[in-house]
């Protein structure tokens, strides 16, 4: 169902790579970014790259230029930002609404730039609502910020923030019971891996549907 493809984007911030998870008939883009601490390999993202093209999305999975570079630590806020900046015309360039979406540190870039952006949605993956034990560190104002439909999904025992500490907003949580950060699900819970990566594709398949026949 897909046709994939490396591409290499030039920004301000250096080299960024997107690979591209194409949709026969897509109705939408979803650019995903990853997190502080790894890369495009992380399960989630390469659960909806796989399952998201054979309902019409177009999934484009983005290392930042720091990641490209090998560097082990993530920069800053705006540099990230610049980074998202710089590839999203590459997103564009198909001519669909396109939807920002990212997990960790990658959702928060989503949220910052969305309006700027034009994006027509966002989706937040494991929001990193706070540092761990930190909860008055609050980036609630980045989530609640984001000006555009938004889409939250959270492991239920989440350190950066668990479901239930998020404020009330104009957007929608998805729990992934029993997952951690990255999603992980102890052997001991009451559902597998599988499913817990089900639960969050489900999710986000029927909110991406929604978008594309509002739209």
């Amino acid at each position: 169902m897909t046709d994939d493809a490396t591409q290499s984007v030039e920004t301000e911030a250096g080299t960024a790579r997107v690979t591209w998870h194409r949709a026969r008939k897509a109705a939408l883009v979803l650019a995903l970014g990853h997190g502080a601490g790894g890369g495009v390999e992380a399960r989630d993202l390469q659960a909806l790259a796989r399952v998201l093209p054979a309902h019409g999305v177009t999934v484009a999975l983005v290392e930042q230029p720091w990641r490209v570079a090998g560097k082990k630590v993530a920069p800053g806020p705006k540099a990230l930002d610049v980074g998202w900046h710089g590839v999203w015309p590459a997103f564009a360039e198909p001519g669909l609404p396109v939807i920002a979406g990212g997990r960790s540190a990658g959702a928060r870039v989503a949220c910052r730039t969305a309006v700027d952006l034009g994006a027509v949605a966002v989706l937040a993956l494991s929001f990193p609502l706070h540092p761990p034990g930190r909860p008055e560190k609050s980036r609630a104002d980045e989530l609640l910020g984001a000006g555009v439909p938004t889409l939250v999904v959270q492991g239920g025992r989440d350190p950066f923030g668990r479901p239930e500490e998020f404020p009330q907003g104009s957007y929608g949580i998805v729990e992934v019971p029993y997952a951690d950060h990255g999603f992980a699900v102890p052997r001991r819970a009451e559902i597998g891996q599988e499913q817990a990566l089900e639960i969050i594709t489900d999710a986000v398949t029927k909110w991406a549907m929604s978008l594309a026949s509002s739209g």
